[in-house]
């Protein structure tokens, strides 16, 4: 394989620089030419590409966002669309792609490999919604921006004895939820997981102000959402001034955590060495802190375990 192509796909996510860098290197290593991807598979459409060489990948593998770019594509969610794809990587003379995203990135690469064209998914996502992968690239980063803000969070909210409602990404899944009320502290963390009943969740705000809780974070994950009539029927029900505070797409920018970096570097790498000996249709995760790869379609049926000694945990000890 001569030349390769590399784009990003779907939500950004830090990291995802890092994992662009190692691809572009590890290729140049093994005497690959990089056809950099501006936009996603829009830019695969309209040929949107660059050749990449080291100098193009300086500097990078600390910034958050992606070098190239990225975009939903509705074109290319039709087999005309798909097509036409197939057809700009044999005139680009694209043998091999890399894709860095989601599933909804892994569905376009898997379109790709089933016409011929090789492609490795790579997990790109804040959300950890990945079920092929125990950690996404993204994903650390998020959690340790979403545990900076709620730390500055409770430093209010304990200078007015208030209840703050904080909701965090995650799209359906309640990862970030989860860990990050169990590493802010929080008295309680709302997750598509697990059923919650409010009132029960008031009671036990109220039997902690009696034993001296003076304020409280409760953690919701945008699965849940509601947050500010949750944060108004805590008021109304218990008199603690509630205020509900929707992070956003502040979560999704940052510089990388080592984690991140490290993860997506050795990610980039396995994806080269893979078109390296001619294999696609396959997506790269970590188990146990082992890279592992499985074909498209199977990741794409595989079903994540929601860790409900975690949750449990996070009951235990937010009284």
């Amino acid at each position: 394989m001569k030349r390769i192509g590399v784009l990003t796909s779907g939500g950004d996510a830090p990291g995802m620089n890092a994992a662009i860098r190692a691809v572009v290197r590890t290729a140049l290593y093994k005497g690959m030419e990089v056809l950099g991807i501006r936009r996603g598979y829009n830019g695969l459409l309209n040929g949107d590409v660059f050749e990449m060489n080291a100098r193009s990948v300086s500097s990078i593998i600390q910034r958050g966002g992606t070098l190239l770019f990225t975009a939903r594509c509705l074109e290319f969610k039709q087999e005309a669309g798909v097509q036409k794809a197939v057809q700009s990587c044999h005139d680009l003379g694209i043998e091999g792609l890399v894709v860095i995203g989601g599933d909804g990135s892994y569905r376009g690469a898997g379109d790709l490999s089933r016409h011929g064209i090789p492609c490795i998914g790579l997990p790109g996502t804040i959300d950890n919604d990945i079920s092929s992968t125990d950690f996404t690239i993204g994903y650390d980063t998020a959690m340790n921006t979403v545990m900076e803000l709620v730390d500055k969070l409770r430093d209010t909210s304990h200078s007015h004895d208030r209840c703050s409602v904080v909701e965090v990404m995650g799209r359906g899944a309640g990862y970030i939820a989860v860990n990050t009320a169990l590493a802010c502290g929080a008295v309680e963390v709302l997750c598509p997981e697990k059923p919650y009943d409010l009132s029960s969740i008031i009671e036990k705000m109220q039997a902690s102000r009696k034993l001296g809780k003076q304020n409280f974070i409760i953690v919701v994950a945008e699965g849940i959402g509601h947050s500010q009539e949750i944060a108004k029927e805590i008021e109304e029900k218990t008199g603690i001034d509630s205020r509900a505070t929707i992070l956003g797409h502040v979560q999704r920018g940052g510089s990388p955590t080592v984690r991140d970096r490290v993860l997506a570097s050795r990610m980039g790498n396995y994806a080269v060495n893979l078109l390296e000996q001619g294999v696609g249709n396959r997506v790269v995760g970590v188990r146990g802190d082992k890279l592992v790869d499985y074909d498209i379609q199977e990741a794409l049926q595989m079903k994540k375990p929601f860790d409900d000694d975690l949750y449990d945990l996070t009951q235990i000890i937010s009284i």
